[in-house]
């Protein structure tokens, strides 16, 4: 059995011949955030000489990468009711409830993100942050060489890294259960819903 989570008056706006409902969901504030913090991310694992230019680019794709989770979080306070951080806050057990439905066939489509996608973004949201801090701090004068920033600014790159890993097996996975392509989504802004699956 698959729901739809979520729904707004107003949000069934394009229903397609193929049963499919066109569904508006992410503005480009989400969406340039969205895509702008993965190319930061990507961008700083392919630039990390620890001199030169490439380092400056570093620094500065991180910088831009802070950024934007920034504008994000704020846009989450003031944003549509998709972005806002009240549509989908962290919650460690509805994001256990979510996973044991899936389990046992009980599909709900969420038009946010499902429980536990949100756990996941702000798990990401937070570690950028993190990374950021630690990369500003290597080039302060107070902690410059200390051994636990560097360390530490390694350790969550690899959690980013992993988390990335964890968080498109879990968007191809949701895809394949509810039939609701999830990249497209985060591009045209608009999910595309089965008709009868909404409720």
């Amino acid at each position: 059995m698959t729901e739809v989570a979520s729904t707004t008056s107003g949000a069934r706006d394009r229903r397609a011949p193929d049963g499919v409902t066109s569904v508006k969901v992410w503005d480009p504030v989400v969406r340039i955030t969205h895509w702008g913090v993965a190319a930061a991310v990507l961008g700083c694992s392919f630039l990390f000489e620890p001199e030169g230019k490439s380092a400056d680019l570093h620094q500065l794709l991180g910088y831009v990468g802070v950024g934007l989770v920034v504008l994000r979080l704020l846009w989450g306070l003031v944003g549509p009711r998709h972005a806002r951080l009240s549509s989908f806050p962290p919650n460690p057990m509805a994001a256990i409830r979510h996973l044991t439905d899936l389990h046992r066939g009980r599909r709900h489509v969420h038009l946010s993100h499902n429980p536990a996608g949100a756990l996941m973004v702000y798990n990401l949201w937070a570690s950028v942050i993190a990374m950021g801090v630690t990369g500003y701090m290597m080039g302060t004068v107070a902690f410059f060489g200390i051994d636990w920033v560097e360390e530490a600014h390694e350790v969550i790159y690899g959690w980013i890294m992993v988390s990335v890993v964890l968080h498109l097996a879990g968007i191809l996975l949701d895809t394949v259960l509810t039939r609701v392509p999830l990249v497209p989504a985060m591009i045209t802004g608009r999910k595309r819903v089965p008709t009868d699956r909404i409720g």
